[in-house]
C-alpha cells in the first residue's frame, strides 16, 4: 500500500510543555485514517503542524514522497494538501455557488479576472455544477452561506475543499455541532470520497469514526499509543483506561 503521508518523531514543545511527543503515524493512499484522542492530547497542534501553521522542533513530514517540513501553508495547498476547520470558514453573505466559485479561482492561483472572460466564467461555473451535482448542496446553490443550517455549512466547507483538488484531506471534526441526522449525512458524503481523495479524520464522534476509518491512531498526551483496526481500538485495554473509563464512547 502506498502511502500519501508519513509523520515521522515529530516534536513541538511549547515553553515547558510537549504537545506533541516524537508522533509517527503513516496514512496510506485512498484510505481514511482517523486520530482520535481525550481533549488536550495536541491532535490540534498536530494537525496546525500539518498544515504549516507550525514549525515542529524535531520530525519531518512527507507528503507523496516529498519533505514538506519547512514548507509554508500556501506550498502545502499547491502540493495537494487541503483543510476543512471544526467551525466553519465562509463568506456568509455569499451564496453556496459564489463560494465555491472562489475556491475554484484560488486554485488557479487567485485569478480573479478570468471571470472577465466567457470562457473563464464558463470553466469556473462548469466546474462549480460538477462539484454541485456530486454533493447535496445543489438545491441550495442560490442560499447565502449564512441562511445555511450547520451540517449544510460544513458541506459546503468540504465542497470548498475539494475544489483545490486536494490529494490529501485533512479532516478537523467535522462533526461538531451537528444533530444525528446531519452527522450521517456527512458520514455517507466522506463515504462517497473513500479512494477518490485521502483523508486524516480527526473526529471525537466515535461512531463516525467506526463508520469511516480504514485505520485508527490514538493520541494521548502528545504520543500515539496505538494504531490500528477498530476492533484494536475497541479490544484496547490502554485505550480505555486514557478516555477515563468512557467505555461508552468507544463501543
Amino acid at each position: 500500500m502506498n502511502t500519501i503521508l508519513a509523520i515521522d518523531d515529530l516534536v513541538k514543545r511549547f515553553a515547558g510543555l510537549t504537545a506533541t511527543d516524537h508522533v509517527s503515524l503513516n496514512v496510506a493512499t485512498g484510505h481514511i485514517h482517523a486520530l482520535i484522542g481525550p481533549n488536550g492530547a495536541g491532535k490540534s497542534t498536530l494537525i496546525n503542524l500539518l498544515c504549516g501553521e507550525l514549525i515542529p522542533n524535531e520530525g519531518r513530514i512527507t507528503l507523496l514522497g516529498e519533505d514538506i517540513t519547512a514548507c509554508p501553508a500556501a506550498e502545502r495547498m499547491k502540493r495537494g494538501l487541503a483543510r476543512t476547520f471544526q467551525i466553519t470558514n465562509l463568506l456568509n453573505d455569499f451564496t453556496v455557488q459564489q463560494n465555491i466559485s472562489l475556491a475554484v479561482q484560488a486554485r488557479q492561483g487567485n485569478n480573479f479576472r478570468i471571470l472577465d472572460t466567457a470562457r473563464g466564467r464558463v470553466s469556473i461555473l462548469t466546474e462549480v455544477d460538477e462539484l454541485l451535482a456530486a454533493s447535496r448542496l445543489e438545491p441550495r446553490r442560490d442560499v447565502v452561506a449564512g441562511n445555511l443550517s450547520s451540517g449544510e455549512r460544513k458541506q459546503l466547507e468540504l465542497m470548498m475543499a475539494l475544489a483545490g483538488r486536494p490529494k490529501l484531506l485533512l479532516l478537523d471534526e467535522p462533526m461538531a455541532g451537528l444533530g444525528r441526522l446531519e452527522s450521517q449525512q456527512m458520514i455517507e458524503t466522506l463515504r462517497g470520497l473513500r479512494g477518490k481523495v485521502s483523508m486524516l479524520l480527526i473526529e471525537h464522534d466515535m461512531e463516525a469514526v467506526y463508520a469511516l476509518a480504514d485505520r485508527i491512531s490514538v493520541l494521548v498526551y502528545g504520543r500515539v499509543i496505538l494504531t490500528g483496526t477498530a476492533d484494536d481500538i475497541r479490544a484496547s485495554d490502554e485505550v480505555r483506561d486514557a478516555y477515563l473509563g468512557l467505555e461508552d464512547e468507544l463501543c
